[in-house]
């Protein structure tokens, strides 16, 4: 974990509501980090109903394998989280100590194993010594409800260089609901579930199939669409868990995406995850600047998203970025490169409010200086229109420093 925070660090962090039927404790298990906390247990009401979006990856961590062979059932009861350790290309000893944590919870909390849920992030192939859970687990139980969100938040770090929250409310049938969230991730950090993990958990009562719904509609536009160095972990996890407990309040269930209070909920829990995937773009590994790469005139929505990809995951491009270069033919290389449809001859390349490129050239009124004082911004736009048809599609992504290669190349030491 880095000891300097990253200059695109939010300046404060939102008031964060309560959210009734979950409950925080952290502990410091000296799983790989000394004297900070490293797992956090999260305990949920009887009736909370929970989904989850998982990585694509091919090779998945084990408490990602455990979190997919339970989410179906759509019940939980706890989330253990751990940093440090990714339990992940480890075999036989990765299955036995999943089973392991779940065994050491479902005993603390007299629960089943089945509604426990897990997720791990930090170094891949090491073996995760689950038993030292055992020598937390009763201070967890005991301490439920004394760790407040950015404690929650501040548990789950690796090379994060702060804390990510977010927080939205609604209002449902009078009464105010809210929607609270926390993340992290700073590096290994791509589309197809961009090493990340965010636990999002609301007040409001929501069938396991509507919130699942929910998560898997917002996902596209928040945590895959983000890129810090296009690679996608083993462990990515987003978890959404509804407690219910507004139901107290005469807050009637959500059973159906056909519910008119849906459209509330959905902004709502679009806002938070986009908060949060902005935010681990703004922690990307020695980032100074946070990118928008925005495409329109595509052939298609997917074409536009394609197109974009290709220059958020660009070193050429992201290191002109590093150096407040206005280098617009590495745009130029990126669109060409996607494997989608383009025409040099209609193409125009803006960065921030400069046009710097047009009709297949550069722009005949293009300023060099006016384009450098753009790139030496820390919030920068490059948009691209390919004057094709109606697509498009935005992503966020960050600047590719030396920074970068010295934290990774230091990780496992």
């Amino acid at each position: 974990m880095s000891t300097s925070v990253s200059p695109l660090a939010p300046k404060s962090y939102p008031d964060m509501p309560e959210i009734r039927g979950v409950r925080f404790a952290t502990a410091a298990a000296g799983i790989k980090y000394a004297g900070r906390t490293d797992v956090l247990l999260a305990t949920l009401s009887e009736e909370t109903s929970v989904a989850g979006v998982f990585t694509r990856s091919k090779c998945t961590s084990a408490p990602v394998d455990w979190c997919k062979d339970r989410i179906a059932d759509g019940e939980a009861t706890a989330l253990l989280v751990n940093s440090g350790n990714a339990n992940a290309f480890t075999g036989k000893k990765g299955r036995a100590s999943v089973d392991l944590s779940a065994d050491i919870v479902a005993n603390a909390l007299d629960c089943a194993k089945s509604e426990i849920f897990l997720a791990s992030t930090g170094v891949i192939g090491e073996p995760l010594p689950a038993e030292k859970f055992a020598d937390v687990v009763e201070a967890l139980k005991n301490d439920q409800g004394q760790a407040n969100w950015l404690d929650a938040a501040k548990a789950i770090m690796t090379t994060d260089t702060y804390p990510k929250v977010a927080t939205a409310s609604v209002d449902l049938d009078g009464q105010t609901v809210s929607i609270n969230g926390i993340a992290k991730g700073a590096g290994m950090i791509a589309p197809d579930m961009a090493t990340m993990l965010s636990f999002i958990f609301t007040d409001a009562a929501i069938s396991a199939d509507v919130l699942q719904a929910l998560l898997s509609g917002e996902t596209g536009g928040s945590f895959n669409a983000i890129t810090v160095d296009s690679d996608t972990s083993t462990s990515d996890t987003v978890l959404l868990f509804a407690t219910g407990a507004a139901s107290a309040d005469g807050v009637a269930p959500v059973t159906s995406l056909e519910d008119p209070r849906v459209v509330v909920l959905r902004a709502a829990l679009s806002d938070v995850m986009v908060d949060l995937a902005h935010q681990i773009v703004r922690d990307g590994e020695g980032a100074r600047k946070f990118v928008e790469v925005r495409v329109d005139g595509a052939e298609t929505d997917q074409s536009a998203k394609k197109i974009a990809l290709a220059i958020a995951n660009s070193p050429l491009v992201k290191t002109a970025v590093a150096g407040e270069d206005a280098n617009w033919g590495r745009v130029v290389m990126a669109v060409g490169k996607a494997g989608e449809p383009a025409d040099r001859d209609r193409l125009a390349i803006w960065f921030g409010g400069i046009r710097v490129a047009v009709e297949g050239e550069r722009d005949p009124d293009y300023s060099e200086a006016a384009a450098s004082e753009v790139m030496k911004q820390e919030d920068i736009v490059i948009r691209v229109d390919l004057g094709l048809g109606s697509g498009q599609a935005s992503v966020w992504t960050c600047d590719l420093t030396k920074e970068y290669v010295a934290i990774n190349g230091d990780y496992r030491s």
